[in-house]
C-alpha cells in the first residue's frame, strides 16, 4: 500500500477535534491543524481522496506557519466551519465549506483564509490520493490563467487560488500563503467523476451556499437549546442526499474500543436512523426532513416488503458486503468497507416506520404511497411479530422486547390517523403483542428484560413508552426507568445493556449517546423535567468544540468512540431538546 509521505505530519487526533463540512452528497472531516484527512468522492460511500484518517494518506492542509493555539465554531445553522488560530503574529481564520446544494457528481471544497488581525502567514497542502490512498495525483499542470488540474484515479480535480503552489516527485501541491491583515484569499477544489464544467467563481459559490443554508435550516425557538438544535438539523441535513437518504455516519472504521474488533462502516441509509430524524423534526413542524424520511422509508418498504433490509446505499441499492482494506487504520480500529447487516430482519423499525407516518399524517404529509406503506407496515408486524429478530442492537436473532414495544408504539399511534374499522383491527394487535410480551419478558420487579433469556434491562426500552407503547403511569414504565439508572448508568451516561460475564459497565463498550438522550425523554413523558434536565445537559455536554457526537462515549477518559458523526444521536438529542420545551401531558 503506497501511502502519502505527509501522513506523519498530521496524524490522527481525538474524535472530540473534528469539525465535519458536508453537502449531503459527501463530507469531509477537518481537524485542529487545518486538515481535512477524510473525504469520498464523489459520493459517501465512494472511495476515499483523502484517508489520512484511516491510514490511507492524502490531506488537504492549510496550517499556520508561526507557533498557535486553536480554536473554531460553526457559523449558525449551517455547516460551514470557521477555524480560528491565535498564533505569534496575531490571528488566522481559515472558513471552510462544501458548497451546497451539493452535486451527486462533483465535489466543490471552498476555503477562505482571513487574517482579521495581523499578517497570516499559512503552509497550504494539496495531496489527494484516490482509492483509499493507492493512487497520487498524476498529469499534475499548471494552466495559463492560473488554476491547476489533474488526474487521481478516475477522478478529474481542478484547484483555484494557489497560482504559486510547487508540485513535487510525489506529485503532492505545496505553498506558503501569506495574507495581509484585513484581506483574504479564496481556494477551490473541484472534484469530479466527470471532465469538470467551467470553473466555480468562488465569491458566487460563498454566497449561494451562504443562502441555501439560511434558507434549510429552521430558528427552532421553541426548545431548550436552540443554537444546538439548529446545529443538529443542519447536521442531518447535510448527511441527507439529494434522493432523501440520510447517512448513518460520515466515517468508517473508527473503533468503538480499541482492539475489540468492532469496527464498522456507517456512509449508508439506515431505515431506524431516517425514522428517528423523520419524527424528530416533526415535533417542531413539517420541515424537509420529514419529508425526506418518509419518502425514503415508503419507497424501501413498499420495494420490499417484509424482505426490508436495515439500510441501504443512498441510491436504494444493497450495502456491499464486508471487505478489509488492509491500512493501519485510526488507532484502535482497523478498515472495514461494506457491512454485514444485509442479512437481518429488525423488527422494529417496522414500528418506527409506523411512528414516521403518523407523524407525518399529522402534518398531512402522507402521499397515497405512504399510506399503502401504512398498512404494508403493519402487515408485516401482524406475520412477523412473534418470530425472532436481530433487534435494535443488530444481535443474534432473539425475542426481544424493545422490538415488540416499538410495534405496538407504532400501531397504537396508528390507529389514531385510520379508519376506525382499521384502528380496531390495529389497537387489537397492539394489546395482543403487549399482553405476550408481558408474559415473557416481565421481571419480578416490574421492570422489562432484554428478551426472555437475558434477564437483564435494555435502555432501548425506554422509548417506547414515550411514543405511546404504554401509559406513563404503568407500572413497568416506571420500574424500567429504576432499573436502567441502577444497572445501566455511570457518572450521568447510559449503557445500552450489561454487558456478559459480570464485566463492569465501561470494559466492554462505552456509554451509548443515544440512550442518555432517550434517558432525558422518560423523565420528561413522567413529568420530572429536573432530572430530564440533568441527563439532557449531561450528555450534550459529551461532545469536543464543533459539537458532534459519535455513538459511544468512553466515561472514564472522556471520550467520543466510534464512526463521527453518528445520525441518530442527533436525531435524538434534536427531539429531546424539542420535547423538554413542551409539556409532556399533551
Amino acid at each position: 500500500m503506497q501511502t502519502s509521505p505527509l501522513t506523519n505530519d498530521f496524524p490522527p487526533t481525538v474524535l472530540r477535534e473534528y469539525a465535519l463540512i458536508a453537502d449531503g452528497e459527501r463530507g469531509a472531516l477537518c481537524g485542529p491543524h487545518g486538515e481535512l484527512t477524510w473525504l469520498c468522492a464523489p459520493r459517501w460511500d465512494d472511495e476515499a481522496v483523502l484517508s489520512g484518517l484511516v491510514g490511507g494518506g492524502g490531506v488537504y492542509a492549510v496550517t499556520p506557519t508561526e507557533r498557535h493555539v486553536w480554536g473554531g465554531h460553526y457559523e449558525p445553522g449551517s455547516l460551514v466551519w470557521r477555524n480560528r488560530w491565535v498564533t505569534t503574529a496575531g490571528i488566522v481564520e481559515c472558513r471552510d465549506a462544501l458548497a451546497v446544494p451539493g452535486d451527486p457528481h462533483r465535489a466543490v471544497v471552498l476555503r477562505r483564509v482571513e487574517s482579521p488581525e495581523g499578517t497570516a502567514r499559512v503552509r497550504v497542502v494539496l495531496d489527494l490520493r484516490a482509492r483509499f490512498g493507492q493512487e497520487p495525483m498524476r498529469d499534475v499542470r499548471r494552466t495559463i490563467d492560473g488554476r491547476w488540474t489533474a488526474r487521481t484515479g478516475p477522478l478529474w480535480i481542478r484547484w483555484t487560488g494557489a497560482p504559486a503552489a510547487q508540485p513535487d516527485e510525489d506529485g503532492r501541491l505545496e505553498l506558503e500563503l501569506t495574507v495581509p491583515g484585513g484581506d483574504h484569499r479564496n481556494l477551490v477544489l473541484e472534484i469530479s467523476d466527470h471532465e469538470l464544467p467551467e470553473p466555480v467563481d468562488p465569491d458566487q459559490a460563498w454566497a449561494r451556499t451562504e443562502e441555501e443554508w439560511r434558507a434549510t435550516v429552521p430558528e427552532f425557538a421553541n426548545s431548550v437549546a436552540p443554537r444546538d438544535t439548529r446545529h443538529a438539523y443542519a447536521l442531518l441535513r447535510g448527511l441527507t442526499t439529494g434522493t432523501g437518504a440520510m447517512v448513518a455516519a460520515a466515517t468508517l472504521g473508527l473503533p468503538e474500543r480499541a482492539e475489540a474488533g468492532r469496527n464498522y462502516d456507517y456512509r449508508y441509509a439506515w431505515i431506524r436512523d431516517q425514522c428517528y430524524a423523520g419524527i424528530a423534526v416533526g415535533v417542531d413542524g413539517p420541515h424537509p426532513l420529514l419529508d425526506d424520511a418518509v419518502k425514503v422509508t415508503t419507497a424501501r418498504l413498499l420495494e420490499h416488503g417484509d424482505r426490508l433490509a436495515p439500510g441501504y446505499r443512498t441510491d436504494g441499492s444493497a450495502i456491499p458486503r464486508e471487505r478489509k482494506l488492509h491500512l493501519p487504520g485510526y488507532p484502535g480500529g482497523a478498515d472495514i468497507v461494506g457491512n454485514w447487516v444485509n442479512g437481518q430482519f429488525q423488527l422494529d423499525a417496522f414500528g418506527e416506520i409506523l411512528q414516521l407516518l403518523t407523524v407525518a399524517a399529522h402534518h398531512d404529509r402522507l402521499d397515497d404511497d405512504a399510506r399503502r406503506a401504512l398498512y404494508l407496515a403493519v402487515d408485516v408486524i401482524e406475520r412477523r411479530w412473534d418470530r425472532p429478530d436481530a433487534g435494535i442492537w443488530e444481535l443474534r436473532d432473539d425475542w426481544w422486547t424493545h422490538s415488540r414495544l416499538a410495534c405496538v408504539a407504532g400501531l397504537r399511534a396508528a390507529a389514531g390517523v385510520v379508519t376506525r374499522g382499521e384502528a380496531d383491527r390495529l389497537s387489537d394487535l397492539a394489546d395482543t403483542i403487549l399482553r405476550e410480551t408481558s408474559r415473557r419478558c416481565t421481571r419480578p420487579d416490574q421492570a422489562w428484560r432484554r428478551s426472555p433469556r437475558h434477564d437483564g434491562t435494555d435502555a432501548a426500552l425506554l422509548l417506547p413508552p414515550v411514543r405511546g407503547a404504554l401509559p406513563r403511569d404503568d407500572p413497568r414504565v416506571r420500574a424500567t426507568i429504576a432499573a436502567v439508572e441502577k444497572e445501566l448508568t455511570q457518572d450521568g451516561y447510559a449503557y445500552r445493556f450489561a454487558p456478559e460475564d459480570d464485566v463492569p459497565l465501561g470494559e466492554d463498550e462505552g456509554a451509548f449517546l443515544l440512550c442518555g438522550f432517550e434517558l432525558a425523554l422518560a423523565h420528561w413523558h413522567q413529568g420530572r423535567i429536573d432530572q430530564a434536565v440533568r441527563w439532557f445537559e449531561r450528555n450534550r455536554a459529551a461532545c469536543g468544540p464543533p459539537g458532534l457526537f459519535a455513538e459511544e462515549y468512553d466515561v472514564r477518559q472522556r471520550q467520543l468512540r466510534g464512526n463521527l458523526p453518528q445520525a441518530f444521536v442527533h436525531a435524538m438529542f434534536l427531539e429531546t431538546s424539542l420535547r423538554l420545551a413542551g409539556d409532556p401531558g399533551r
